[in-house]
């Protein structure tokens, strides 16, 4: 999760989330790339007095064509490569329901028969010794490590966003529409999120919890809560 003096990510806790973070500090170099040869230029162009009646215009434009299209093109393929890998997923090992309310979380796993629960921020008055303040919930959801977990999205009033950033997962909940998006935990852990979407006073008091554990102790969980 992150913490008060983190200017970064969080750290990745998904193969989704890993391949976003390398994208960013690509983009990022590009950026620092194309900023220091502007301003390298702008000092020469100060600095020097520079005058040539040899230069054709036309080769000028060439280059500043040319540069520009590659440029993009060093971003889009990667870009459109992450895009794909973020597309739906065939065959899910699991499927979850996020309903947003205001102001809490309702969890429906939709392969198991009657597992339905709400999830609402734990006060600060109840909060047990050790646990995060406007973070922990009631009940957390459980998901199985390194399996592909289906997320169908949407919302019961206004608009809200189901968001876990270490997951690399963000998707608007929007009433009377389903939204999708997956992910993989790639090893057992705890992961907050929070709304990302405006919707009313008490936006900042519905958190979200992922717990994410080894096979056999979700399903030993799955079969407590359903009976």
């Amino acid at each position: 999760m992150a913490n008060h003096s983190q200017f970064g990510f969080q750290d990745a806790s998904s193969p989704i989330m890993e391949e976003l973070m390398q994208f960013h500090d690509h983009a990022l170099m590009v950026a620092l790339a194309i900023c220091s040869l502007v301003l390298y230029l702008m000092t020469l162009m100060l600095t020097e007095k520079l005058s040539s009646s040899s230069v054709d215009a036309q080769e000028i434009e060439l280059v500043w064509t040319i540069l520009p299209a590659a440029v993009l093109i060093m971003l889009a393929l990667p870009s459109l490569r992450i895009l794909y890998m973020m597309d739906e997923i065939n065959e899910p090992d699991l499927t979850l329901k996020a309903i947003g309310h205001q102001w809490y979380w309702t969890y429906e796993y939709t392969d198991l028969k009657e597992l339905t629960f709400d999830s609402y921020m734990v006060p600060t008055s109840d909060l047990p010794l050790g646990h995060f303040r406007l973070l922990e919930v009631d009940h957390r959801v459980i998901v199985p490590t390194e399996s592909k977990v289906r997320v169908i999205v949407t919302a019961d009033d206004v608009l809200h966003s189901w968001a876990v950033p270490s997951l690399g997962v963000k998707t608007d909940a929007i009433p009377g529409r389903l939204n999708q998006t997956a992910f993989l935990a790639s090893r057992p852990g705890i992961y907050y999120g929070q709304c990302s979407e405006i919707c009313g006073a008490n936006h900042s008091f519905m958190p979200i919890v992922v717990e994410s554990t080894p096979l056999a102790n979700f399903e030993n969980w799955s079969s407590l809560i359903s009976s």
